[in-house]
């Protein structure tokens, strides 16, 4: 899938959860493109999890309880979804509701980028790297923005 086509693709994804959860689709989108490498990654492929959650805390709307752990770390134990637009709606709930102050800045994507990248979110015993996830939503969502004209034409 080229990045195009993934936005085309599941913008309307974020923009729903967006609208739910008082976010901007764009930094929801530019996060899910980073964490599944614009949704060629295994976990969105088979897993439908778009955003590298794990499989901690409670089921809710949007996740039943479904896991299976990581192929590369057996101890990291990841969400499976059962549709992508389930793993979109979660993600919104989780920023939300457990990461307030990025979900406040959500209408700045470089400053959104940065308080959660500096969050618990990013954790870098799971081989995270807070400046370079910083960059890559920075850029995704520069990206993302600069097709807002084909995404007002879908």
């Amino acid at each position: 899938m080229t990045k195009e086509e993934f936005v085309k693709t599941y913008y309307s994804l974020a923009e729903k959860a967006g609208k739910k959860y008082n976010l901007n689709p764009t930094v929801i989108l530019a996060q899910a493109a980073h964490e599944s490498g614009w949704g060629g990654s295994y976990a969105a492929r088979v897993r439908k999890n778009f955003f590298g959650i794990t499989a901690y805390g409670s089921t809710n709307e949007y996740w039943d309880g479904s896991k299976s752990a990581s192929q590369t770390n057996p101890q990291l134990v990841f969400r499976i979804y059962k549709t992508a637009e389930d793993s979109f709606m979660d993600f919104a709930r989780l920023i939300s509701s457990k990461y307030k102050t990025a979900a406040s800045v959500s209408s700045d994507s470089s400053q959104y980028a940065k308080a959660i990248a500096y969050s618990p979110y990013i954790s870098e015993k799971n081989g995270d790297n807070r400046p370079a996830y910083q960059k890559a939503v920075i850029s995704n969502s520069n990206y993302i923005d600069s097709m807002s004209d084909l995404l007002k034409k879908k």
